[in-house]
């Protein structure tokens, strides 16, 4: 019995002295906890993805064949018109084809219900059914093949490919030709009644113009912009394989400070495009 005090006041000691022993290391043991759990929080910040910009339109092209040609526009209530939710084409026909658009073998001739016989595409036209496209841009991969002639189609300096912005009317748009027989790169207003180079009404003002010839039968990326700016002017803009080619300014837009279609122009060439998308415009420049 006289040993138990001993005994409870050595192992009540021995209870006492452990703390401080294991004092240091849990310390340690905690701020490394606590630095490990900072590392871990501020690495899943640094890994965490960027928000994906907001695009307007990204058309499919996922099953090949016959998406509408100019029948489907000049007959939308045949039974047989193939009529697409998303294009209207006025002259020519679309097709899908591995996952691009394309224009078919450019020719002249009737395209009937399903562009069977002849695609009309040496004269290719094509406008988005929605016209709420504002200051935007429309980006996509091209491919165009080497210009052609037919007997209704002669070779003329703009055959080529272009991009349509503000599109309000065949007679009033902005067109941007990223690719011409000459070489020459262009940013135009077509205007009504202010004459004609083609058999469309209306004419084309030009805005600026370059040279910038891409190789044909290859991808190139082009981006096509139209932006408004506070001084009432429109500004348009050109990128070509991630370089600005060629900018302008129209000064009196007048109608075409309001949103339109977009589309594409081909004469007399074969148009493959791919991963077609518009996308806003969220800032404008502060001053001309």
């Amino acid at each position: 019995m006289s040993d138990e005090p001993t005994r409870r006041g050595s192992l009540r000691s021995k209870r006492r002295r452990l703390p401080r022993r294991t004092l240091v290391y849990a310390l340690l043991l905690a701020t490394a906890a606590v630095i490990g759990t900072g590392t871990a929080l501020f690495m899943k910040v640094d890994e965490e993805e960027p928000p994906k910009p907001t695009v307007l339109f990204e058309p499919s092209f996922a099953k090949d064949g016959l998406v509408t040609n100019a029948f489907a526009f000049l007959h939308p209530s045949n039974p047989h018109a193939r009529l697409s939710p998303d294009w209207i084409t006025t002259s020519g026909s679309l097709f899908a084809k591995d996952g691009a658009g394309w224009t078919g073998v450019p020719d002249a001739g009737d395209t009937g219900p399903d562009s069977a016989r002849h695609t009309d595409s040496a004269v290719f036209r094509l406008a988005t059914r929605r016209r709420d496209f504002g200051p935007a841009t429309v980006s996509m991969w091209v491919r165009l093949e080497p210009p052609v002639t037919t007997p209704r189609t002669p070779a003329r300096d703009w055959d080529g490919g272009h991009v349509w912005l503000r599109y309000h009317s065949p007679e009033e748009l902005y067109g941007i030709s990223f690719r011409r027989r000459d070489g020459v790169v262009v940013i135009k207003r077509k205007i009504p009644g202010f004459g004609s180079e083609d058999e469309d009404n209306g004419g084309y003002a030009t805005l600026a113009e370059g040279k910038r010839a891409i190789s044909y039968g290859t991808w190139h990326y082009v981006t096509a912009s139209a932006v408004n700016l506070p001084s009432g002017s429109v500004l348009l803009r050109l990128d070509i394989d991630g370089k600005t080619v060629l900018t302008g300014q129209d000064p009196t837009p007048g109608p075409l400070r309001r949103p339109g279609a977009v589309g594409l122009r081909a004469d007399n060439t074969e148009l493959f495009f791919r991963d077609f998308r518009v996308m806003p415009v969220h800032s404008t420049p502060t001053s001309d």
